[in-house]
């Protein structure tokens, strides 16, 4: 009896008590809950008392509400007061930072008062509750409003006005011949029809569609990546899949198109071909007195100018008198140079065998996809010079990493880097090949015809995140510029980026080439970590200060480690390092995990290095700063823009025992399966002793947002004398960017990641896609502030390029769309221009 009376009595205690106050309650009870033993642990692993107070705070609330009490009211209040307080302490006037910290809380308080009329019975009206709702989330908006207006704006350095490079310098105007503009890379062009007056007014002009999109094994591993090239009336350019098309330039109408029969056995990480190369019979170098054809405005004489201008196809009609006079040339996914005639898309008869020349030949068993060429090649002294990717993470004894010569009209043998085989140029005797596992380049080099010299950007040594197995030669030559002959494919100088590279800071960018105000031929070259560095491109001495700083010696193998990095004193996109309160999520609750997650892992800053027993953060990590999208200049005014990404990784070597009972094997003779997975998840690195495991972009499962707070990606334009910041901005918007991938079509601008590389026209524009908001944007050079946007049909993931036909200036841009960075897919290649008058 006494039992069934208590019952009643719990009964009747919940019966009076509002529907309300139990909901409530019961949401600030399981908040509160988390927060606490989060809050616990996090404190116990050293990291912020406030969320095991603020979950102690929402657990007294919530009994008091489900009791019926308006005490739990004032306490989340107070609760609430604290969090603002601690919040604007944390992070100061970040709009970003305080989203996590303040908008969850302020979505309760203002549920509290809207539902305060049900909660004390009515005594608080319905409209002073809603008041009371509305001015919470009102708080909130003046706080994000506040520190949005506090955040620093503005250029930091003047723009230059004046005229302060050499003449001579590399530039296009009515063509675009080259992937980086030229071989110089500089991405600059003369036309200057498009303005910041009249940009707003830019409206598609045409989209051609390749016809080329994923199916089978090639799902969920396409990243196109595509920039045409322009010479005469017709453009050139690969699909990811390595079809070869010509289309009308002002039409952008279909030409013709050559499939070489590439299988979705061959594609590595993604399906990707970023360009072609153009080669001219009988466009040799000077050295054997044929001279290149240049650009009258390039040949501008000057008595600064040390080094005679770059050398590059010029804008006159380009119609072959014999078959293959104008060619197109390619690398393939599956390690073939193709050479086709620009006329009609046939194979060149006389290149190689039947238009084609297999790279692979001497370096002994390649699986399908270990070898792929994705970037296109380069044409100096008549050779084409040639890398290719090496698909990263499989096996020490990965395929070499050579760089390779063909004649551009014959496709014969010139010459081999072998940087195991210091001296030999030849190839391989019969039973031997190229060493294996050696830096490869993955990337596109650049060249100076006058010098003989093309500049290779290496990568690492097979298995990035190991290093004892690696031999003099690799550790010599990895993460380096190095200046070959291209004659004779000897080193002639190196530069440097990281010693004993274990973080895969592999040089991604195209060197740019550039004569300086006094004449000094430069080379400009952008790395991973971010460091901006200012070579003289004939001895490869920097121009600007590099300073050696002291870096963790700690990890898996302390006795290698550097103890010094280089530094540069120019400029550096890489930010301050990371600390605790930089984590981001949603809410408290995934950015309490992010914290926690910050404190378990190994991070000792820049360069931390690789852990045998817990997960360690890399910052920035393998996507950059500078990656393959590489910087555009403006060479009159001596202005480098540079866009780059700003986003850690967590990564964690897995023991060989371990890494085989989860079925991690390398790639193998059946080659790609399918699959879509982040580089270095899960990677193998067979023959070695430990796996790794990389969240590129150190994301959370349980919400798919990065763990550190925004911006992930900015955009900077830079005084090439100086190396003074002009202005520096976040550099895409949150419009299709969300938790769980959903799109919140928020127009603010966050800073997203970005892949792909810019254009700067005389016309005082930067044109650049990229980013995930698939937007492709005009960018005022002088303020950096965006005067023109589309929404392209894809990803933008592409370099943009612009040329001029028929009297208008075009600008276009792949919109192919790419896996990694989980934008759509698309076929569309995009022109843009002003409207015709009339």
């Amino acid at each position: 009896m006494q039992e069934a009376a208590t019952g009643q009595s719990r009964a009747r205690f919940f019966h009076n008590i509002p529907l309300a106050a139990l909901v409530l309650g019961a949401i600030f009870a399981a908040i509160g809950l988390i927060l606490t033993i989060g809050g616990i642990w996090l404190a116990v692993v050293g990291g912020s008392l406030y969320y095991v107070l603020a979950g102690l705070g929402l657990l007294a609330s919530a009994w008091f509400l489900l009791r019926g009490n308006r005490l739990g009211t004032w306490i989340y209040a107070a609760v609430y007061a604290a969090t603002v307080v601690w919040a604007l302490w944390e992070s100061g006037a970040n709009p970003w930072a305080l989203i996590p910290r303040l908008v969850g809380p302020t979505v309760l308080l203002a549920l509290l008062l809207l539902f305060a009329p049900l909660l004390d019975r009515h005594r608080t009206s319905w409209r002073n509750a809603g008041l009371g709702a509305a001015g919470a989330v009102g708080l909130l908006a003046v706080i994000l409003i506040g520190a949005a207006a506090l955040q620093p704006g503005g250029p930091r350095s003047p723009f230059p006005e004046e005229l302060r490079m050499a003449a001579g310098n590399d530039a296009v105007g009515t063509d675009w011949p080259a992937w980086g503009g030229t071989q110089a890379g500089q991405r600059y062009s003369t036309l200057d029809q498009i303005t910041p007056k009249n940009a707003s007014k830019l409206t598609v002009a045409w989209t051609a569609h390749t016809g080329d999109l994923p199916s089978g094994a090639g799902v969920g591993k396409y990243a196109a990546e595509t920039t045409p090239i322009k010479i005469g009336d017709r453009l050139y350019l690969c699909t990811a899949r390595n079809i070869l098309l010509a289309l009308d330039a002002a039409s952008g109408k279909e030409i013709w198109r050559y499939d070489p029969k590439v299988s979705d056995r061959a594609i590595p990480y993604s399906a990707s071909c970023r360009g072609v190369t153009a080669y001219r019979r009988g466009d040799m170098s000077s050295a054997t007195g044929t001279p290149g054809v240049q650009l009258a405005s390039a040949r501008a004489a000057t008595p600064q100018a040390a080094t005679p201008p770059l050398r590059s196809f010029g804008p006159t009609s380009l119609q072959p008198a014999r078959a293959c006079d104008l060619r197109i040339i390619e690398g393939t996914l599956d390690g073939r140079l193709i050479a086709v005639d620009a006329a009609d898309g046939r194979p060149c008869a006389d290149f190689g065998l039947n238009g084609q020349v297999d790279i692979k030949q001497g370096m002994g068993t390649v699986y399908p996809g270990m070898i792929s060429i994705t970037a296109p090649p380069v044409i100096v002294r008549g050779n084409i010079v040639t890398g290719h990717q090496v698909l990263d993470g499989q096996t020490r004894y990965a395929p070499s990493g050579v760089i390779q010569a063909f004649n551009a009209e014959t496709g014969a043998f010139a010459w081999a880097w072998d940087m195991g085989r210091p001296g030999k140029t030849t190839p391989p005797e019969p039973g031997e090949q190229y060493t294996r596992g050696t830096p490869n380049m993955w990337t596109t080099a650049s060249a100076d015809e006058q010098l003989g010299l093309v500049y290779v950007p290496t990568g690492n040594a097979a298995v990035d995140y190991l290093s004892r197995h690696r031999t003099s030669q690799e550790n010599e030559f990895s993460s380096s510029l190095v200046a070959l002959d291209a004659t004779t494919g000897r080193p002639v100088w190196r530069f440097q980026t990281v010693r004993m590279d274990v973080w895969d800071y592999d040089l991604g960018s195209q060197p740019t080439l550039v004569n300086l105000r006094d004449g000094t031929p430069a080379v400009i070259l952008p790395s991973k970590q971010g460091e901006i560095f200012v070579l003289d491109r004939r001895t490869g001495q920097p121009l600007h200060g590099v300073k050696e700083a002291k870096a963790p010696t700690s990890g898996l193998e302390p006795d290698l480690r550097s103890p010094t990095q280089p530094h540069s004193q120019f400029n550096s996109l890489r930010q301050p390092n990371m600390a605790e309160s930089d984590m981001w999520g949603m809410s408290p609750i995934d950015q309490m995990i992010c914290r926690i997650q910050y404190r378990r892992s190994v991070y000792q800053g820049y360069y931390t290095p690789p852990q045998a027993d817990r997960p360690w953060l890399q910052y920035p990590g393998y996507n950059g700063g500078s990656d393959w999208g590489s910087v555009a200049i403006d060479p009159v005014h001596g202005v480098i823009v540079a866009n780059y990404n700003d986003m850690p990784n967590r990564n964690k070597l897995v023991p060989r025992k371990e890494a085989d009972r989860r079925g991690w094997k390398p790639r193998g003779p059946d080659g790609n399966q399918g699959g879509n997975k982040a580089e270095g998840m899960g990677d193998p690195q067979a023959d070695t002793p430990y796996a790794v495991n990389v969240n590129a972009g150190w994301r959370l499962g349980l919400t798919g947002l990065l763990c550190k707070q925004p911006p992930y990606g900015g955009i900077r334009a830079i005084d090439m004398l100086t190396g003074k910041t002009i202005w520096d901005r976040p550099f895409g918007s949150a419009r299709a960017n969300g938790p769980w991938g959903i799109g919140l079509g928020l127009p603010f601008s966050i800073g997203t990641p970005n892949n792909g590389g810019a254009v700067v026209t005389a016309g005082g524009l930067i044109f650049i896609a990229g980013t995930t908001d698939n937007l492709i944007r005009a960018i005022d050079i002088r303020t950096g502030e965006t005067v023109w946007s589309d929404v392209l049909p894809g990803g933008g993931q592409a370099n943009v390029m612009t040329y001029e036909q028929g009297g208008r200036q075009f600008v276009v841009v792949m919109a192919g769309g790419h896996h990694f960075m989980e934008t759509p897919i698309s076929d569309a290649l995009v022109a843009y221009a002003l409207p015709v008058k009339g």
